[in-house]
């Protein structure tokens, strides 16, 4: 295949992989990394594999997060551990209910749920743990969104020779 059909086909995973940060219908960074290793493996750039190893192990880093920092912010917004399980559950099951953003909807409804089954009196606990969980969202978001920018800038500037 042609090096610049390759090249085209890795600068549009990347740039799909960037909007799959914050878009739910794309695996994100999965894509982005995919450009990446194509861009290595599919072409003769002098690309060092130590860029290779750190994006793998971002990406990976990141999957966890996005899971994680929700629940740990939504204990720092004074939520429980029924809400950190409920966040944890309403994401994965959001991911199988067929509307728009239903992970982000499955997240801030576990959070909700979870903190009302442990205090069912306490509706105020559990909207600034959901807001707590909303918080968690943006910055793992944010932090796979910078992994994303990161990866495209590498092979651009790589494409370039300027590194």
């Amino acid at each position: 295949m042609d090096t610049t059909l390759i090249n085209i086909l890795c600068l549009v995973l990347l740039i799909l992989g960037i909007a799959g940060t914050f878009l739910p219908v794309l695996p994100g960074l999965v894509l982005s990394l995919a450009g990446l290793l194509i861009y290595k493996f599919g072409t003769d750039a002098d690309l060092s594999m130590l860029y290779i190893w750190i994006f793998v192990i971002l990406t990976v880093a990141s999957a966890v997060l996005n899971y994680v920092i929700p629940a740990r912010t939504n204990k720092k917004y004074g939520g429980t551990k029924w809400g950190s399980i409920g966040s944890v559950v309403g994401t994965i099951a959001g991911m199988f209910i067929p509307i728009p953003l239903g992970f982000l909807i499955g997240m801030f409804a576990g959070v909700f749920i979870g903190e009302l089954l442990h205090d069912s009196k306490d509706m105020d606990k559990a909207l600034k743990s959901t807001k707590g969980a909303f918080i968690g969202f943006i910055y793992g978001t944010g932090f796979s969104f910078v992994i994303g920018v990161a990866m495209f800038l590498v092979v651009v500037l790589n494409m370039l020779d300027y590194i």
